[in-house]
């Protein structure tokens, strides 16, 4: 077998027998049927779609468009370029677009005044402020066209392939759409990427120039499990909501799509998270940074490089499924020095059957240096015979 073609192959199932509850497998149930367009029932954890239906339909998505929006902004606020006490001026089409003569959702900005940019977050995520959401893009690109770049850029990058995106709000258009599984991801990525702004999704309410205005999503209420994220609602798009909670360290995010009414997109929701919780379960089997295996390495400084995850590996399952899986390793076999930490260096699969529910990079836990010239070179000879003989 050629050398560069090779592979060391390892058993991980000693590594995957952590210990767990002993219960007797039980059939799981039908999911709940929902009075919804489209919905999606997501892990957290993995990003694995656990329930869906019509999960990819393209849809009007009303104001769950300001999740992008926002996290956009928060993308810009931790490049550096722009600051959350950075003043933003409202301009008339900001104002005209979703001021309070508009109609509809709002932050009551008076036109030519200025706002921080943390306040704008704030009038964006919790009171779903039209107004807000275009002064805000205007701030970032200029014009709300040219943010409306940005958005289906972002978009693109996410992974969001029933998405585009022409305004910053959510106001009706013909081609202004999103999937409940794209909004699954966009929320799976603002959940991950940026906890400290994340926070702002569970506020229930915010204040500004002396008006207090309540966030819609119904369930911060009613359950306390649940930290965020977004209402919408059109007369085209119908009651839509996008929520996340966490029970017992297991983070489910759902998405709904086009409900009948405010009560409703909230009972149905919570019906989606009740059977998430109920019938799957998360397990965390190997924590980033720990040390699964040892790598051959040639002409390096060491012969051997520490090899384990940049992230958690954290499955969610139906609940009696965990001792079923089984995991492989796969190693690179001609790792040549140097290495920096985080080289990708080999593979871990873990399998349910004959299905694959997860995949891994393995990365390099420490550099390696490259070795001395005669290292170097007896390694090379060696090399060329291997390949040679095998």
């Amino acid at each position: 077998m050629n050398i560069s073609r090779f592979a060391q192959r390892l058993s991980l199932l000693v590594l995957l027998a952590v210990p767990f509850a002993a219960s007797a497998e039980s059939a799981i149930p039908s999911p709940p049927q929902l009075a919804a367009k489209s919905y999606v029932l997501m892990d957290g954890a993995s990003g694995k779609v656990l329930v869906e239906n019509n999960g990819d339909q393209r849809l009007p998505p009303a104001s769950l468009t300001k999740l992008m929006t926002a996290y956009i902004a928060t993308l810009e606020i931790r490049k550096g370029k722009i600051g959350e006490q950075d003043l933003v001026t409202v301009s008339e089409h900001a104002w005209r677009t979703g001021g309070a003569a508009s109609g509809g959702s709002t932050m009551f900005l008076p036109i030519n005044s200025q706002v921080t940019v943390d306040d704008l977050l704030h009038g964006i995520i919790i009171q779903s402020g039209n107004d807000a959401s275009t002064a805000l893009a205007e701030y970032i690109a200029g014009s709300e066209d040219a943010f409306a770049d940005m958005m289906n850029e972002t978009a693109e990058k996410l992974g969001m392939k029933n998405s585009h995106f022409m305004n910053a709000t959510g106001l009706p258009h013909p081609e202004h759409y999103s999937s409940a599984h794209d909004m699954a991801i966009l929320a799976r990525a603002i959940i991950n990427e940026d906890q400290e702004h994340y926070a702002i999704y569970s506020q229930k309410e915010f204040f500004w120039n002396n008006i207090k205005q309540g966030n819609r999503n119904l369930l911060l209420w009613r359950d306390s499990t649940v930290d965020g994220l977004k209402t919408g609602h059109t007369e085209e798009a119908g009651f839509c909501l996008v929520a996340s909670a966490v029970r017992d360290g297991a983070r489910m995010i759902t998405s709904v799509f086009g409900t009948d009414s405010e009560k409703t997109r909230a009972a149905e929701t919570q019906k989606l998270l009740t059977y998430g919780f109920r019938f799957f379960e998360t397990q965390t089997f190997y924590k980033a940074g720990q040390e699964l295996a040892q790598a051959q390495v040639w002409k390096g400084t060491t012969r051997q490089v520490k090899a384990g995850l940049a992230q958690d590996l954290s499955l969610t399952l139906p609940k009696g499924q965990v001792k079923q899986l089984k995991a492989s390793m796969v190693l690179e076999p001609q790792l040549v020095a140097p290495l920096k930490q985080g080289d990708v260096i080999g593979k871990v699969e873990v399998k349910l059957g004959e299905e694959v529910v997860h995949s891994a990079d393995l990365i390099a836990l420490e550099p390696v240096e490259e070795g001395g010239f005669f290292r170097r070179l007896w390694d090379s000879i060696r090399l060329f015979f291997y390949g040679m003989f095998n």
